[in-house]
This record gives structure tokens, C-alpha cells and sequence, in this order.
């Protein structure tokens, strides 16, 4: 009887390392100025955003929407894309993406609620659509092995 180890046929070659790209980076700011209304919604469209796959070195483009209900701050749009410009040349995943801009969006403006939106473009056939709301589902961040 042979003890050789037979490969899993389910491993994609992904690391830990790769899951982990991106979020060890360091984003600029995203600035502020005080709201004066209450109880409306502001959506960000940004048609043409970018990163790269952390375990290919591909650009992966797609389109990222925010939609939040302001309560005492609102977002600046200038510091929002240069901080959305920071991904460009970022290797990290497109899940990881979304829900760092969400964590990153909520720091900046503690939001009533706010929704990102990641609808990437489809690479090998395959399209992927990622949302993250706020307020998060209580424990509902993975646990780290």
C-alpha cells in the first residue's frame, strides 16, 4: 500500500498571503465636511475602478457604487478618489475590496446605513458581484485561522 500523498483536486494554488493581499496596506484619508440635512441618501458611482489580482498580477476593472445615509458628515469627493485611485495598482481581492471600503467609509462618516457595491468585469467568463452593508450582521467577519 503506497503512502504517497495525493493532491487535492479543489486547490486553486491560493495562499493565505494571497487572501490576506491589500488589507496591510495604508489608505489615504478619505475627508469629510458637516452635513446640513437629515434622513437622504448620496450614491458614488465610480464606472471605472481598478486593482490587481494578487496571485496573477491582472488588472481587474469593474464598477464600484457607495450608497449611505449621512448623519453628521459627508464624504468629500477629491479625497474619495485619491483614496480609490490607492487600489490601481493594489494586489488584493475583489471581496476584500468591498468590505474595506465599507470599514473605510463607515470610519470616515458613521453613516445611518451604506452599501458597497463591487460589480467587477468578467475575467475567464466569470463576473463577480460583491455587497457589504452596514450596519454588519453581528459576527459576521470570518474568523482568522
Amino acid at each position: 500500500m503506497s503512502t504517497a500523498t495525493i493532491p487535492n483536486p479543489h486547490t486553486t494554488g491560493y495562499t493565505d498571503d494571497h487572501a490576506k493581499s491589500g488589507l496591510d496596506a495604508t489608505f489615504p484619508a478619505i475627508e469629510t465636511w458637516p452635513n446640513q440635512f437629515q434622513a437622504y441618501e448620496i450614491l458614488v458611482d465610480d464606472p471605472e475602478f481598478t486593482s490587481v489580482c494578487p496571485k496573477t498580477g491582472l488588472p481587474d476593472f469593474g464598477r464600484l457604487t457607495i450608497r449611505y445615509m449621512p448623519r453628521g458628515k459627508c464624504m468629500e469627493l477629491k479625497s474619495l478618489k485619491e483614496y480609490l485611485f490607492t487600489y490601481r495598482n493594489l494586489g488584493i481581492f475583489q471581496e476584500n475590496i468591498v468590505n474595506q471600503v465599507l470599514d473605510d467609509v463607515v470610519k470616515a462618516t458613521d453613516p445611518v446605513w451604506a452599501v458597497i457595491v463591487g460589480d467587477f468585469r468578467p475575467r475567464g467568463g466569470i463576473s463577480t458581484v460583491v455587497t457589504a452593508t452596514y450596519p454588519r450582521v453581528e459576527d459576521s467577519k470570518a474568523p482568522r485561522s
